[in-house]
């Protein structure tokens, strides 16, 4: 596996680096990248904490540390590494779009808007704070402005495939059939594996 052989090249380098100056939160940061990608999860947690101690202002070694926590489920502390991120960098896109999509899964939907409103602000290409945004807008039964922001995101890339699979369930709620079909169709076409029971009731609907 020659992938494998040059991450584990890469992180050699890093800590080659680091050998010449162990205080360089980048060297860290990109060593614990590298350990990442090696799924060496725990000892890229510490090169993490490292880049943090060494660089406090490194919001993206926050978001990984994030991202760490979020797949042990630990959901309160991937929103507090979050908030660490944008407090490190205050209008870091993705530390809100993180923060979001963390009160989202909690619950908390006015939160979660407040949060993903402010990440595409900041970052007006960030296409799944744009289909987070637009599901915790459906959540709140604003359709219209879920339609709206989902089509934002297919400016962004047409064939994002979740944003056709909001938009089917979207227009279903409008009862405009037609375009719930054609969006559910794009969904499926790129590999989307839309919900059986939005299939049943498109297909109840197809002329």
């Amino acid at each position: 596996m020659a992938e494998k052989k040059d991450i584990e090249a890469f992180v050699a380098e890093q800590r080659e680096a680091l050998q010449g100056n162990s205080e360089c939160g980048m060297s860290h940061y990109n060593l614990a990248t590298g350990l990442l990608n090696l799924k060496q999860i725990e000892e890229a947690e510490k090169e993490f904490t490292e880049a943090i101690r060494c660089s406090p202002s490194l919001a993206e070694a926050y978001v990984q540390l994030g991202g760490i926590r979020l797949q042990r489920g630990d959901l309160d502390g991937c929103l507090e590494c979050n908030q660490a991120a944008i407090n490190a960098r205050p209008r870091f896109a993705e530390g809100y779009g993180n923060i979001g999509f963390v009160h989202f899964q909690k619950g908390d939907i006015d939160k979660a808007i407040t949060a993903l409103e402010k990440a595409v602000n900041f970052n007006n290409m960030f296409i799944q704070a744009y289909t987070t945004l637009a599901n915790a807008y459906l959540f709140k039964g604003m359709v219209d402005k879920s339609i709206e922001t989902n089509l934002k995101a297919l400016e962004i890339d047409a064939s994002f495939p979740i944003a056709h699979n909001n938009l089917a369930i979207c227009y279903l709620e409008k009862g405009e059939f037609d375009l719930a079909a054609d969006h559910c169709d794009k969904a499926k076409a790129l590999g989307y594996d839309v919900a059986p029971e939005i299939l049943k009731e498109i297909d109840q609907h197809r002329k």
